[in-house]
């Protein structure tokens, strides 16, 4: 059976009782851990998970939160003797960013002893992982205010949420948005799960922009910093039972069956 297990949980503000957002697909053929951002090796191995074990890692956008754990987690790899490829999954505007930022990490491809394969992701191409996962990109506007600034008009400012298909199951994860609108992303395939980070959008958001009739099986909060608890505790408790048996608000090591 797959499963998913948060590996992370907190937001961009750094935590004692949070790593940051990050979460693994595990299905019986393929280990997809989604982000790796700052920390993500220790976080790693307080949930018991073994670092060559990941088939692949999945990339939302670039915030250091997000991404720059890479490094450190190769370095993992190669001092537990990895052999087996790495997969890389992001943005076709990202990749080369990456490569840099490995290369800069003096992680070079010739002293390593696992290749990594880069696969590019476009906007609204479904990509096949393997016959269990498979990953529907689309842009969101996390990051749409700063790619407006003229005098970095050069850089990409890609900045993807996902639509995982995983075995039976549709799971809309939003990464990092910039508004409620973002939630509707994959309005259309009416996911089963929908995996939400709470930083930079209302709580209220949530049902103002989705169907009350036609939410997600289970909506997981994620992203969240220490401040948080108060405003999640007052919105859970502003809803009816049959509303709030729906939202599970994620802790670090939670593992959901899917």
């Amino acid at each position: 059976m797959a499963e998913i297990i948060f590996i992370g949980t907190g937001s961009g503000k750094t935590s004692l009782s949070r790593f940051h957002s990050s979460f693994l697909i595990s299905t019986s053929r393929y280990n997809l851990l989604v982000d790796a951002g700052d920390g993500v090796s220790k976080a790693l191995l307080s949930q018991g998970i073994d670092c060559t074990k990941i088939d692949g890692i999945l990339f939302t956008h670039l915030h250091p939160d997000h991404y720059t754990g890479i490094a450190a987690l190769i370095v993992q790899m190669k001092m537990y003797n990895r052999k087996d490829q790495l997969d890389i999954f992001v943005n076709s505007e990202l990749v080369d960013v990456i490569k840099n930022f490995l290369i800069n990490s003096y992680l070079f491809p010739e002293r390593m002893e696992f290749s990594i394969s880069y696969n590019q992701l476009n906007d609204n191409n479904q990509f096949k992982i393997n016959d269990e996962i498979n990953v529907l990109p689309r842009q969101n506007t996390h990051l749409t205010p700063i790619s407006e600034l003229p005098e970095y008009k050069r850089h990409s400012f890609s900045c993807s949420s996902f639509l995982l298909g995983v075995e039976d199951k549709h799971i809309h994860y939003t990464g990092d948005i910039g508004n409620k609108d973002d939630l509707l992303l994959f309005r259309e395939f009416n996911p089963d799960f929908l995996i939400t980070e709470i930083t930079h959008i209302n709580l209220s958001d949530i049902l103002d922009s989705l169907d009350e009739d036609n939410l997600a099986e289970k909506i997981f909060f994620t992203h969240i910093s220490d401040e948080d608890g108060e405003r999640i505790e007052e919105f859970l408790t502003c809803l009816p039972d049959n509303l709030v048996k729906k939202f599970v608000i994620a802790q670090d090591g939670l593992k959901i069956p899917i």
